[in-house]
């Protein structure tokens, strides 16, 4: 099970994006947070925003769409050229559908739940996803705690990606440092997104790397 590493560019400095993806060339892709101040309380970017980055970043975009009808507008971001769109099951009118919909563009389908959302409706479904973002924050502002409650469903998906031997990735998102990405390898996730963590000092990819070091050390012994 390989690490991955997908800094959230919430946390960079909007105005000197370029800039800062590329102090970030060491990741393996760039975490593109979307939200529609509707299905969270907040605003960021949008379609024309992220198709500029896509122009300029050197590694492939992981998209994360926090936004109300995802039916309607995550195709387009699969149209843009996203390496992976995830949208959220509260959200989705029709999510194994929309997951066909995303894989037939030639994007990484990826379904995200929130803390307080059960996952067992979607183990069954677990072949119809590329990716599950359980979040470790409730959705909307970057720099929150890390939900250590959450843990037992990537547990549980770990358990069934693994007997299955699906091809899923278990990502995390919301409060992860050098410290809490040590408890969700250890509790199953391979994909890791750090927004604050990795851009409050003066080399994020410094931080890219430590903190791949150690998800590396701490990952789920199969």
């Amino acid at each position: 099970m390989s690490v991955r590493i997908n800094p959230s560019i919430l946390a960079a400095d909007f105005v000197n994006l370029e800039r800062d993806i590329a102090k970030i060339s060491n990741a393996d892709l760039v975490h593109v947070d979307i939200m529609d101040n509707h299905f969270v309380p907040n605003l960021t970017f949008g379609l024309q925003m992220t198709e500029r980055i896509q122009q300029v970043s050197t590694i492939p975009l992981d998209v994360h769409l926090m936004i109300t009808d995802p039916d309607r507008w995550a195709p387009d971001y699969a149209d843009l050229g996203a390496y992976g769109v995830t949208f959220h099951a509260e959200a989705a009118a029709d999510a194994v559908g929309l997951a066909r919909t995303l894989r037939a563009k030639g994007a990484r389908a990826g379904i995200a739940v929130k803390p307080g959302t059960p996952i067992e409706p979607y183990l069954e479904l677990l072949e119809e996803f590329d990716q599950v973002l359980v979040m470790t924050v409730e959705p909307g502002f970057g720099g929150q705690s890390f939900m250590e409650e959450t843990m037992p469903k990537l547990t549980q998906l770990r358990e069934l990606v693994d007997k299955r031997g699906l091809d899923v990735w278990l990502q995390v998102d919301g409060g992860v440092d050098e410290r809490t990405i040590e408890i969700a390898a250890a509790a199953g996730a391979d994909t890791f997104v750090a927004g604050s963590s990795v851009y409050r000092g003066d080399d994020p990819s410094l931080r890219v790397s430590e903190l791949r070091e150690k998800a590396s050390a701490h990952r789920h012994a199969h």
